[in-house]
């Protein structure tokens, strides 16, 4: 079972979620006992719903909460230390905590966001039904495609089954199913559970691999079906776009095309009181002539033709900074990774570019930097060669992945066995376990920070465990048990983990039950793939010899940005700036994978520059989306005079504020922060420097 609930021995319910290791904690007054109820009470999907006999319910977190008509109209977005009312009648509370909640009262209601809690009390009611939703989603079924590119056309046209909805409604995450696995084999197949809805939207492309994977995200999200053709364009009852231009591209159109599409569905469902107040919507308001009202409804082509009549200028400073952009060589072995990538609404490029030596330059720039600082390289005793590196380029995303045979320079190496790792993974009760492991006196320090820094956070159930200078035969007990997340300090090279009685070589485990992995080791790059093709989910590795004091830097600001809940990939672009060895750091397997979700589920960063005058901030706030709070997400943040909510990655989060105000939204929460460039936490801040 995904979704537990059980009552809390004090009173009030501890909903567990398995599959995503989430706890929430929901407390009421005095104990009670959760009765299952029908899910169909609930206008939202849920997993289970269950009653309680209480007239309080109280989350000890501040958290997005929206009160919602019995038909699904919003009526009030809660801010931080307001009150609302409501008569009698029924509502949804709903609240997006470590899962998705949905009260089902009866009024009178009250709902209140006081500072560290959120409040539901029921004067004239005694029962709260309340539905939970996991935010986790797993592929359903898996399509069989031959190397025909028309048959990946055919089997790239049934991702979008996964959808929830195809109004713009599946601009949020959550109603973005996760699309079926694909396979290559020896004919097509479709199983009788994969039921494409209807469309009349069609990409017609040239039948070509190439030609395939970029559009693979476009024709996800609007349900498009991918059938060969000469020219490339997108095509709707009428409407007519094409998907190539001289100035932008093929591949550059497509993601121009998916990001429009997106992004406007984003205000479409603003209208009217479908959504909280969204920033964009407001800022762009008076530039657009857009029919919002009439669209939501409308038929694909009608409102296609509406949003194509927008300049792509006028709305490109206000998307969101995209999640993520990945490179696929165009090989019809990399089919099965595409429905993984689509589930991130990935911009998908396939470059042509050959494998490359690891950058002269850099290595002589290293080298230079250990002489002068007599540096030592960290957990090295003859590393060995480095792996074949390429360098796919720069993007304007977040976060970049590369999909080929070569380990990519300022990338992640996505692997299809990490993915399908994950869909196998069942779930675990309990806490979270973190082993942390120094095979390397000299770098034990980091080893008691990072003892600090995991599960430092009370409200997540951590279990952390240390362990120093390991035999083979217990490094590989730890490697092959189920553990949520290693971290491991010691001397790695391409025969395998340096232990007290010789080498541990991955490739010779049986299996390995890690989920995640920190190797921060000199070249652990091949065991750290070697963990992939165990059974492993996703870790971050080093390309080749780094130094102990730049090693030391990353390692320590990883272990606080993973605790804090960023995923591998985002934790990496940010630890990985601090040190001049950061580009030597990669993520292999699954860059999505983390140990703990963030308070309010998006984790954030503050960019803080002191004003000439000394009594003003300019202030930067940049949200990271997860794959519990992916692309389309809504995020509030809790500054002053801000009642707003912005899109997950939104570029617009820029604030002037008083010493007090920036005080008062730091001390929410321990968060990362950069002042002045700087990088640090929010409660080591020195106010007076």
């Amino acid at each position: 079972m995904t979704i537990e609930v059980i009552a809390g021995e004090d009173g009030g319910l501890i909903v567990h979620d398995h599959i995503e290791r989430r706890r929430c904690e929901l407390l009421t007054e005095s104990p009670v006992e959760p009765a299952e109820v029908d899910t169909g009470g609930f206008n939202f999907p849920v997993d289970v719903a269950v009653a309680i006999e209480t007239d309080t319910v109280r989350l000890p977190h501040d958290i997005n909460t929206l009160v919602r008509t019995v038909d699904g109209e919003i009526l009030a977005a809660v801010d931080i230390l307001e009150h609302h009312e409501f008569d009698e009648g029924v509502y949804f509370v709903e609240m997006s905590a470590a899962v998705k909640l949905y009260l089902r009262v009866e009024g009178p209601v009250s709902v209140e966001a006081e500072a560290t809690e959120t409040v539901v009390e029921l004067p004239d009611s005694d029962e709260v039904q309340v539905g939970i939703r996991s935010y986790h989603e797993r592929p359903a079924a898996t399509i069989t495609t031959t190397e025909n590119p028309v048959d990946v056309m055919r089997a790239i046209s049934l991702l979008s089954s996964a959808l929830k909805t195809t109004t713009p409604d599946r601009s949020y995450p959550t109603l973005r199913g996760h699309p079926p696995e694909l396979e290559v084999g020896d004919r097509f197949e479709v199983p009788a559970t994969v039921e494409p809805i209807d469309t009349d939207v069609r990409i017609e492309i040239p039948p070509s691999i190439e030609s395939v994977f970029p559009v693979a995200p476009l024709a996800y999200y609007l349900n498009a079906e991918v059938v060969p053709g000469v020219e490339p364009r997108l095509v709707a009852d009428g409407f007519e776009h094409p998907l190539e231009s001289a100035g932008a591209g093929f591949e550059r159109t497509v993601a121009h095309v998916l990001k429009r599409t997106f992004f406007l569905d984003c205000l479409t469902r603003t209208e009217g009181d479908r959504g909280p107040p969204l920033h964009e919507r407001t800022a762009l308001d008076e530039e657009l002539s857009i029919p919002f009202g009439r669209l939501f409804d409308a038929s694909p082509s009608e409102r296609l033709s509406a949003y194509f009549e927008v300049p792509y200028d006028t709305i490109e400073p206000y998307l969101p900074q995209w999640k993520l952009t990945a490179h696929v060589e165009p090989n019809v072995a990399h089919v099965p990774v595409v429905p993984f990538l689509v589930d991130d609404l990935a911009v998908i490029r396939t470059p042509k570019s050959n494998a490359r030596a690891t950058d002269e330059v850099e290595v002589a720039a290293v080298d230079a930097y250990m002489r002068s600082d007599g540096g030592i390289r960290a957990g090295s005793r003859n590393s060995g060669p480095s792996p074949p590196v390429i360098e796919p380029g720069e993007t304007d995303s977040l976060e970049q992945a590369w999909v080929g045979e070569e380990a990519p320079v300022g990338a992640s190496k996505a692997m299809v066995e990490a993915y399908r790792n994950r869909v196998a993974r069942d779930g675990r009760k309990g806490d979270i376990d973190v082993v942390l492991i120094c095979n390397d006196e000299e770098m034990i320090d980091e080893l008691d920070s990072a003892n600090q820094a995991y599960g430092s956070r009370k409200e997540i159930p951590f279990d952390v465990t240390t362990y120093r200078n390991l035999t083979r035969e217990r490094l590989g007990f730890v490697l092959e048990s189920d553990i949520d997340f290693l971290h491991y300090v010691g001397h790695i090279d391409e025969e395998g983990f340096q232990c007290t009685d010789g080498k541990l070589d991955a490739a010779g485990l049986d299996r390995v039950g890690i989920d995640s992995f920190f190797l921060n080791a000199c070249a652990s790059y091949q065991q750290g793939v070697e963990l992939i093709r165990k059974g492993a989910i996703g870790g971050v590795v080093t390309l080749n010899d780094v130094i102990n004091s730049g090693a030391l830097r990353v390692g320590r600001t990883m272990a606080g940005l993973l605790n804090y809940g960023f995923p591998l990939r985002p934790a990496l672009n940010i630890a990985s700036d601090r040190s001049i060895v950061g580009s030597h750091y990669i993520v292999v397997g699954d860059g999505n994978v983390d140990i703990a979700h963030a308070e309010g589920l998006v984790p954030d960063m503050t960019d803080i520059r002191r004003r000439e005058d000394g009594e003003r901030y300019s202030v930067d706030i940049r949200t990271y989306p997860t794959d519990h709070m992916g692309v389309g997400g809504i995020y509030r943040p809790e500054v002053s005079d801000t009642d707003e909510y912005y899109l997950v990655g939104s570029r617009g989060m820029q604030f002037e504020l008083s010493e007090e105000q920036l005080r008062q939204f730091l001390g929410l929460a321990v968060s990362p922060v950069r002042i002045d460039g700087e990088f640090t936490w929010s409660d080591r801040l020195d106010w007076d420097g």
